[in-house]
């Protein structure tokens, strides 16, 4: 027996044990994550109700893509999709098939609501760790979009590494570490202390970052899959990326004042 509750109202109980008894739409397949969407939807579905963050709309994104000549007939990875904004954008650019996988299980299951309410058919989304799927893969991608994920990392020089692997051209948006001062924001990510470390010959330092409790609680956090995090400064990711063959590096934006911490966004390729 079914002991699925009906309501039209916020669900009290799991998401995943409703009904939705008024007439099908899209929004009903939004609201059952109500309230958690970051994402607001592209012009085109501006009537529907979701998040607040451009990132259907991702004018980073979209230089990269320009800078690189577009993705045209193109095979990308995706790394960390969140919910399915990015994908969207490659998918309309004209990208030939493009692989997103998610290890949160509520950013998996919304990006699939993503791709059936806009009918994307070029993004297969996986759920599951990247990392591990790198560390296995033989398969080889024209492009990786790692957006928003290598701050996230225990060991992120690994993580450079392993895309360096599986392609030879690389989209990378991540916060990264500055000595605290008043031309950056490192003060506000809270490290609590740092390591020497090496990867694959790689000496390089890692700052750790432990996610505050209130944060690990809530249904909208999409961070690591730890309680902590480390992370590298901008001269070491850059000398990472260089370290294992991706030498061709042009910054799209620094911003050492960023929110939650400096940050940068950058293409990196192989000459």
């Amino acid at each position: 027996m079914n002991k699925g509750v009906k309501t039209d109202s916020k669900p009290e109980t799991n998401i995943l044990n409703q009904y939705k008894m008024s007439f099908p739409s899209p929004q009903n397949a939004l609201d059952i994550f109500e309230a958690e969407w970051t994402s607001k939807l592209p012009d085109e579905m501006s009537n529907l109700k979701a998040g607040s963050k451009t990132l259907f709309n991702n004018s980073l994104l979209a230089w990269f893509i320009d800078h690189i000549g577009g993705v045209q007939g193109r095979t990308i990875l995706e790394l960390g999709p969140l919910e399915g904004g990015h994908s969207y954008t490659l998918e309309k650019r004209g990208a030939k098939s493009i692989l997103s996988i998610e290890a949160n299980t509520r950013a998996f299951l919304k990006c699939l609501v993503i791709k059936e309410i806009l009918h994307l058919r070029s993004c297969s989304f996986m759920c599951g760790d990247f990392v591990e799927f790198l560390r296995r893969t033989n398969e080889k991608f024209d492009i990786i979009i790692a957006s928003g994920v290598l701050y996230h990392m225990q060991d992120p020089a690994e993580l450079i590494g392993l895309i360096a692997n599986a392609s030879s051209s690389v989209y990378l948006w991540t916060q990264y570490y500055a000595e605290p001062g008043p031309s950056n924001s490192s003060s506000e990510m809270n490290v609590q202390d740092s390591e020497l470390a090496e990867y694959r010959g790689f000496k390089h330092k890692l700052y750790r970052i432990e996610y505050p409790e209130s944060v690990l609680t809530t249904d909208s956090f999409c961070g690591g899959g730890k309680s902590f995090r480390r992370v590298m400064s901008r001269e070491d990711i850059i000398n990472c990326l260089k370290y294992f063959g991706l030498k061709d590096i042009t910054i799209g934006w620094d911003n050492p004042k960023h929110q939650h911490g400096p940050a940068v966004a950058l293409a990196a390729s192989r000459k």
